[in-house]
């Protein structure tokens, strides 16, 4: 699903990421952080895909930096990364960016 986000200027966190093998506790954790992404001030939307050999792609949307802030030190998403970085994850990269521009086929720019 494609995320409804309102006119520019607001931030995207792009978290790519290359998964270890076996679930571990991953998918529900990973559909809880969505669900309590939804209820965190200033969230805009996110959109997930990952391919059959685990790699990954994850962006989200946030009205501010202060509310990217706030998510990074929500106490459930710090102690997910943490699993991540031990447990889940071969690999990842965050890129924060400003989005400046925003325009597709049913959003016009």
């Amino acid at each position: 699903m494609i995320s409804n986000t309102p006119q520019p200027p607001y931030y995207a966190v792009i978290f790519t990421s290359q998964r270890t093998p076996g679930d571990r506790g991953y998918a529900y954790t990973a559909g809880r952080l969505a669900e309590l992404a939804r209820t965190m001030p200033g969230f805009l939307g996110a959109e997930s895909v990952r391919d059959e050999h685990g790699a990954g792609i994850t962006v989200s949307y946030w009205q501010s930096e202060a509310n990217m802030r706030h998510w990074l030190e929500q106490a459930e998403h710090a102690a997910a990364r943490q699993l991540g970085n031990s447990v889940w994850y071969e690999d990842f990269s965050v890129r924060v960016a400003r989005v400046e521009r925003a325009y597709g086929k049913n959003r016009p720019g």
